[in-house]
């Protein structure tokens, strides 16, 4: 009676034991067909975000480009020094295929509350179209500010280096401060200065070799 009780609970376990693979393995099917059905849509709706927040920084372009560009080696180190990554690039285009400008991605890992990631869009006549920040996590009240304070001061200007100042801004090339966030000013226009020496070094001209 015990070796027959045994016996039966040894196959009731490997019964178990099947039924549970059985489900782990149509559910992870099943698991991965809906992935593959819904990946077409998710690159749709992914790229669709891409070409609306390149929008945001170059208005005049119908269309934009991901190109094959890595900086070069000189210059990601000078970058590095400031904190500064760049990431991906798009060149703005009008009617016709006509070359624009671009869409820079440049990030600096020197805010207040860790990395701050925008977009930057420059055209080919050398002029800042604007910028959008991409994401943020300073302190509310102050460096959240950057959308509103800062990013609206580079528009429409020369693409050159930036400083900032806490003093009032003399010409083109300076930035008020956001008072009491210094830390964020500062990794907002080194990240933007980013953008303008790839566009200036590399850039430029059209030549991304």
């Amino acid at each position: 009676m015990a070796e027959n009780r045994v016996g039966s609970d040894g196959k009731n376990m490997w019964k178990d034991a099947l039924i549970l693979f059985a489900i782990t393995l149509i559910s992870g099917l099943l698991l991965g067909l809906v992935y593959q059905v819904t990946a077409q849509p998710r690159r749709e709706q992914q790229e669709r975000r891409i070409q609306e927040a390149c929008r945001a920084v170059f208005v005049q372009a119908e269309q934009f480009e991901e190109i094959d560009y890595a900086v070069s080696e000189s210059l990601a180190e000078q970058l590095a020094a400031d904190g500064v990554n760049i990431g991906t690039i798009y060149q703005a285009l009008g009617g016709g295929g006509n070359p624009l400008g671009y869409v820079i991605e440049t990030s600096s890992g020197e805010g207040y509350g860790g990395n701050i990631t925008l977009y930057a869009g420059i055209s080919n006549d050398g002029i800042v179209n604007g910028v959008s920040i991409l994401s943020i996590s300073e302190t509310p009240g102050l460096g959240m500010r950057a959308q509103e304070v800062l990013v609206p001061q580079f528009a429409e200007k020369p693409a050159e280096d930036f400083t900032y100042t806490k003093t009032g801004s003399q010409s083109d090339s300076e930035i008020d401060a956001i008072s009491g966030a210094t830390i964020t000013t500062k990794a907002v226009t080194n990240a933007i200065n980013g953008a303008v020496r790839v566009f200036n070094q590399e850039l430029k001209g059209g030549d991304t070799e």
